[in-house]
């Protein structure tokens, strides 16, 4: 099928009424945005949404494959989905996302029951697609798109319904050019690709007009938003601006309760990034930073560019321009040629940063990656043992920073009923912590900022009760604030890309 053919498929056929897509998401944020986008495309097309897979008449898998386990799982999703697509004539099922983007139409060729394939830069071709597999036309769109137009979607359609409402993702950036020796991200998302700063502003005022109070910021490295233009000396709305100042004049929109970013990169930390979170009410004290190995042969090997003295930097920099900052980070073990001493590295960084919370994983080879390559492979045990010593440590840390919490006042924005059930509803903080609470749910609508007392901690959540008005969306902690001096900001070590 060619360009013209896709062009034209979504109005050679009539919308009709009745048609239903469910979507199907495993991965990171940025995919779980992605099959958002998709949603209210497909909705703009004449699909309505349904959490039933009985009820869809076509299915999009959204895939990740930055692990094997989630490439496995496709795999085994896709051979048990035989029967649900033979059992009624005229339903689609397609593949979409990083494997995808990796397998292309190899995906067609292993499982005839896929209608078609769909990579990370053509999410604007589903509907043609999926009219054309409607047609009887199997096929796989996954060329790299280095055109802007890839970040164009239409308005959220008004029958279009939030997942998380008063929340928000808004894609800043896509891709990568660091190749990470274990990633697979520059090879399924391409190369860094940043969105004019003129229509994010423009969406995140959208958003909030709507009733959105929190948005997060995406990117495969969020904080290298527009360092191309900024090297080339172009930076401007039109075009893209430095990250630090995306950041204040999003703030500055009326009614934007919480502003967060992720994942950004340690190398890509500098001194006005840091003092933003001194300035800006909205952005929230917490940040996702990823660590991976707190070894420097390790990191080295992983080629991340920064040392553990590095990463200490920017720590330090961020926690003197806001003292109560809450971190999080991503961690590998079983790493090829990981000894005892440099896991022990990473225990005690890990311990000495104090993080709240982790995504920590053993090293899993993806195929066409540096890493792979490597020797010195651990055997499956150590890396085990490893891991659970690791995952021990982080319970820990977790443990002692909600038992620190008991007692303050902190502003939850209420996502629905809790886990723990009953007459409990449970939201998040601004360090990203669930706090559960004893509500009346029409007096705690989801999307609403509610005032919370933490009164114990669990392992995992926060418990409180509601107290007094809906807090303030700028500070709840009574930090003292102030610009930092510029020594107690950041330098980091190692090469730029």
């Amino acid at each position: 099928m060619n360009s013209e053919d896709l062009k034209t498929a979504p109005e050679a056929k009539a919308r009709s009424d009745g048609r239903c897509v469910h979507v199907r998401t495993y991965g990171c944020q940025m995919n779980v945005h992605d099959s958002e986008k998709l949603a209210n495309l497909l909705l703009h097309h004449g699909y309505a949404p349904t959490e039933s897979l009985e009820d869809a008449d076509l299915l999009l898998i959204n895939t990740c494959s930055i692990r094997d386990k989630a490439e496995h799982q496709l795999y085994s999703d896709l051979g048990a989905l035989c029967a649900w697509r033979d059992a009624r004539p005229g339903r689609v099922l397609a593949v979409g996302g990083c494997v995808a983007q990796q397998q292309g139409d190899a995906i067609l060729r292993r499982f005839p029951q896929v209608d078609f394939v769909f990579g990370t830069h053509n999410l604007r071709l589903v509907p043609a697609l999926a009219e054309a597999a409607n047609a009887g036309l199997r096929s796989a769109r996954v060329e790299e798109v280095g055109s802007l137009d890839r970040f164009d979607f239409p308005e959220r359609h008004p029958a279009h319904v939030d997942a998380s409402p008063g929340r928000a993702f808004v894609t800043v950036m896509e891709g990568c050019d660091l190749f990470c020796s274990f990633c697979i991200v520059p090879r399924t998302r391409g190369r860094e690709i940043s969105r004019p700063a003129a229509a994010i502003l423009a969406e995140a005022a959208s958003l909030v007009a709507r009733g959105v109070r929190e948005i997060t910021l995406l990117g495969q490295t969020v904080n290298a938003y527009g360092r191309h233009d900024l090297r080339r000396g172009r930076a401007d709305a039109a075009r893209t601006l430095p990250f630090a100042e995306l950041l204040e004049r999003l703030a500055a929109i009326p009614g934007l309760a919480r502003l967060r970013y992720t994942s950004p990169h340690p190398i890509f930390f500098d001194a006005d990034l840091a003092a933003a979170h001194a300035r800006l009410a909205p952005l929230c004290p917490h940040v996702h930073l990823p660590l991976q190995s707190g070894s420097d042969a390790i990191l080295e090997r992983m080629r991340r560019r920064y040392t553990r003295d590095g990463f200490r930097r920017v720590v330090d920099g961020l926690r003197a321009a806001r003292p109560d900052l809450a971190l999080t980070t991503d961690l590998i073990v079983g790493f090829p040629g990981e000894t005892d001493r440099d896991f022990r590295d990473t225990l005690d960084l890990v311990r000495e940063v104090g993080f709240v919370d982790a995504y920590s994983f053993r090293y899993s080879p993806r195929p066409g990656t540096a890493a792979a390559q490597l020797p010195d492979a651990l055997p499956v045990e150590v890396a085990q043992a490893r891991f659970e010593a690791l995952q021990a440590l982080l319970r820990e840390l977790t443990w002692a920073a909600h038992r620190a919490r008991v007692g303050e006042l902190t502003s939850v924005l209420v996502t629905g009923p809790s886990r723990r059930g009953g007459t409990q509803l449970s939201g998040r903080d601004p360090y990203h912590r669930v706090v559960n609470f004893e509500a009346d749910e029409s007096a705690a609508a989801p999307g609403s900022l509610v005032c919370v007392r933490i009164l114990a901690a669990t392992p995992h959540s926060l418990l409180g009760r509601p107290e007094g008005a809906a807090a303030s969306p700028a500070r709840e902690s009574a930090v003292k604030e102030r610009t930092p001096r510029a020594d107690e900001l950041i330098e980091i070590q190692g090469s730029r890309p």
